[in-house]
């Protein structure tokens, strides 16, 4: 059995997809017998789940401080999941992300990813597990807050649309 450095829970949520959304990271490691946890969240105003679910990885994985870092991404999105463990994400970053959605953030995501020694692990969302349900509280909560940030990659290409 693998053993990890740290250990991160993600959850996106998007009410309407698109529509307002946000994303919730809790980070759990053991330092000399004593735990520590942190947690990060962030709302937009027109975003979707999957960006989302996506964002919160890239988050966890961007406020390690240490490279080469071994880590446990546990996330209900099987999107997300099965993108990196299947490595799909590899055959569209060969093909130069072409007509592929979220290219934005999977090409940040392959960044700060080839900087440690990560694993994902696929759970089955609002299904009592506690950090996947605090995820999806900080998830939800930070996308009702009044003052919400601007998805500019999202809106930009929405823009190209309408």
């Amino acid at each position: 059995m693998k053993s990890y450095d740290v250990h991160i829970y993600t959850d996106g949520a998007a009410k309407g997809n698109p529509g307002k959304g946000g994303y919730g990271v809790v980070m759990e490691t053991v330092v000399d017998g004593k735990s520590f946890r942190k947690e990060f969240y962030e709302g937009f105003r027109l975003t979707t789940n999957n960006r989302m679910e996506l964002l919160a990885v890239i988050v966890g994985l961007e406020k390690l401080k240490n490279l080469n870092t071994r880590v446990l991404v546990v996330s209900d999105s099987k999107y997300v999941v099965d993108s990196v463990e299947k490595k799909w994400v590899l055959g569209w970053e060969k093909k130069g992300f072409v007509d592929r959605k979220n290219s934005d953030l999977w090409k940040r995501f392959l960044v700060i990813y080839r900087k440690h020694k990560v694993d994902f692990k696929w759970i089955k969302g609002h299904n009592n597990h506690m950090q996947n349900e605090r995820c999806d509280e900080l998830a939800v909560m930070a996308s009702m807050q009044k003052a919400l940030g601007v998805d500019e990659f999202y809106e930009k290409e929405v823009g190209k649309l309408l």
